[in-house]
């Protein structure tokens, strides 16, 4: 049988960081939970309630350096990787505890994930199924060394779950917006490390595209107001991204 950890990494998650743990009660053996010393909420407080999790208060290392941290405290080669504002479902924890009797095939699986925006679930504008790679043998895989949007690298293959993770991205517009600002500048530093070049079509093209991808290609109009202000919002985020790699270029 496959013993199987579970790695959160959590700053200011009060909201979320028990909804996540309760989910994963009773099918995974070990929870590691890292709070970002930084957090000035209750989230330290809300994981210490849980018995069953192994909690470590530490410094901030990057999305990928912390949760290398998380997977040095974890016992298991078999991992899965939540972010706190996750959770699995009834029918994911099933198909867990099943993988847990199985011979994996594969070293690395991905996860359909279902997205919570605005109150309702984004069922279409290329957001669903959104397969996550997260279930993972650690002895096979490492994180990258992304700024952002950090993800496993491996060889090989990746195998597939069937069932959902639900993922509870932003339930208000001022917590989108909370996020937006040091997601861009990550995200135009990734660039400018890759030695990528600013275009203007950058500001003109790419923001208008993805817009119309979204909303009409993956019919995003399907999704409601919700589709709209996500489509909306994403091509803003482009064009900010975009014009942040200007501005880095410009102070050169």
């Amino acid at each position: 049988m496959i013993k199987l950890s579970s790695i959160i990494i959590a700053k200011n998650e009060e909201k979320n960081i028990g909804r996540c743990i309760k989910s994963q009660l009773g099918c995974v053996d070990e929870i590691v939970v890292v709070v970002d010393e930084k957090s000035s909420d209750r989230t330290a407080e809300i994981v210490q309630t849980f018995p069953e999790v192994k909690h470590s208060v530490s410094k901030w290392q990057g999305y990928s350096g912390t949760k290398n941290f998380a997977l040095q405290l974890t016992t298991n080669d078999w991992v899965l990787w939540i972010d706190a504002d996750e959770a699995l479902t009834p029918e994911l924890k099933n198909e867990l505890q099943q993988f847990k009797y199985s011979q994996p095939v594969f070293n690395v699986y991905s996860i359909p994930r279902i997205a919570n925006f605005l109150g309702r679930w984004i069922k279409h504008s290329g957001w669903y199924p959104g397969r996550v790679a997260r279930l993972f043998n650690q002895t096979k895989v490492r994180f990258s060394e992304s700024a952002v949007h950090e993800h496993l690298v491996h060889s090989g293959v990746t195998g597939e779950l069937l069932n959902d993770i639900e993922h509870y991205t932003d339930p208000s517009i001022f917590h989108y917006f909370e996020k937006y600002n040091r997601y861009t500048s990550l995200a135009a530093e990734e660039i400018h490390k890759k030695k990528k070049r600013f275009r203007l079509t950058d500001l003109l093209i790419r923001p208008c595209f993805l817009f119309i991808k979204m909303f009409f290609i993956k019919r995003g109009f399907l999704d409601g107001i919700q589709g709209f202000i996500l489509a909306v919002f994403s091509a803003a985020y482009v064009f900010t991204k975009y014009a942040k790699l200007w501005e880095i270029e410009k102070d050169e």
